[in-house]
């Protein structure tokens, strides 16, 4: 066993609370010291100024005593040797470091950074959008309801939400708050961000969040009823940097593409920025076409995620310690006041 190994090595006694450890156990190995010193140290002398006497041998048989040796080791009570006994134990186990190991904390940490793009143009208010009864509804109520139970589907992601309209804007930062992202979807009302539709630069911001963000997964689900018509960069030229980027944009079109004027869906733009960024185009006619998509993307777009474990360590070094200077002062305390006692019994 190398020596490394060794002083590694720790006992620990599981309970159902948490752990009690001794970091270093093999401290214990001192336990016996003080009893190895006794034996072969020698005893403490202190050399004391005497007066000589040449006659010292008559003086001492003319008073009938016996001369002792110079040094004299002073005995000490059984108390007492039990009591340096536990100081000296509990001075040992402080030394091993006994710790309480509490139960693990696990704290869930995303490898996939999501960021949800809506359109909140002036034609997200038509209710012309098929619900899931067949019935015409507002486009825009029927994006929130999908987007609020696709939300609800991704427990281990960071989500995003950025909303566009004549511009890009950011609404809820990468978190995993999702009740903060459902909330801020929820509160989406349309036209808020202009009555135009700016793709472009709502990919643009999502670059620029993406470039914060250390994660290996980079997706955008892009959600939209128009074509671009207020972007300062073009749709496809901001695809192409994602794509550069490693940032994948899925792109899903609600709407009829047979519509003419500016609502009408640009099918060829939005298949051509998911092309180059390695994403899909999806197309949902109606509510309940629009909710399969997403529960496609769901699977296309797997939660990547690991759990980390942290547990608390606490100290308890500090209880033996403070436990063996109390019990040397109060045998100290103890053996001052013997003394006085003695010494006024003695006087008295």
């Amino acid at each position: 066993m190398s020596g490394i190994a060794l002083f590694d090595l720790t006992w620990t006694w599981p309970t159902a609370h948490g752990t009690f450890e001794i970091l270093y156990p093999w401290v214990f190995a001192l336990v016996p010291l003080p009893l190895v010193a006794w034996r072969a140290l020698p005893a403490y002398r202190e050399r004391f100024a005497a007066l000589h006497v040449p006659f010292f041998d008559r003086l001492a048989r003319a008073t009938g005593q016996v001369p002792t040796p110079g040094s004299v080791v002073l005995p000490r009570g059984v108390f007492e040797r039990i009591c340096m006994a536990i100081v000296w134990l509990l001075v040992v186990l402080a030394v091993a470091r006994p710790q309480w190991v509490e139960p693990p904390i696990e704290r869930i940490e995303s490898g996939r950074d999501l960021l949800l793009a809506l359109d909140l143009s002036q034609s997200m208010e038509e209710k012309d959008f098929p619900d899931q009864g067949g019935r015409r509804s507002e486009r825009l109520a029927a994006a929130k309801q999908v987007l609020g139970e696709f939300v609800a589907r991704r427990r281990g992601d960071r989500l995003g939400l950025v909303v566009f309209g004549n511009a890009a804007y950011v609404e809820a930062p990468f978190t995993l708050d999702h009740a903060l992202v459902r909330a801020q979807i929820d509160a989406a009302r349309p036209g808020i961000a202009g009555p135009r539709t700016a793709i472009g630069d709502a990919i643009g911001l999502a670059i620029k969040l993406f470039a914060e963000q250390q994660t290996k997964h980079k997706v955008v689900i892009l959600l939209t009823d128009g074509n671009d018509t207020a972007s300062r960069m073009p749709p496809e030229q901001a695809a192409a940097i994602a794509g550069s980027r490693g940032i994948v944009v899925h792109t899903v079109g609600m709407g009829d593409p047979a519509a003419r004027g500016q609502d009408k869906v640009d099918v060829p733009a939005l298949k051509a920025i998911a092309a180059k960024t390695g994403g899909r185009f999806f197309l949902g006619s109606d509510q309940r076409a629009l909710a399969a998509i997403y529960t496609e993307l769901d699977a296309l777009e797997k939660q990547d995620f690991q759990t980390l474990s942290w547990r608390p360590k606490n100290p308890l070094y500090q209880w033996p310690l403070g436990a063996a200077v109390l019990l040397l002062l109060a045998l100290h305390a103890a053996s001052a006041t013997s003394a006085v006692v003695r010494r006024r019994r003695r006087d008295a």
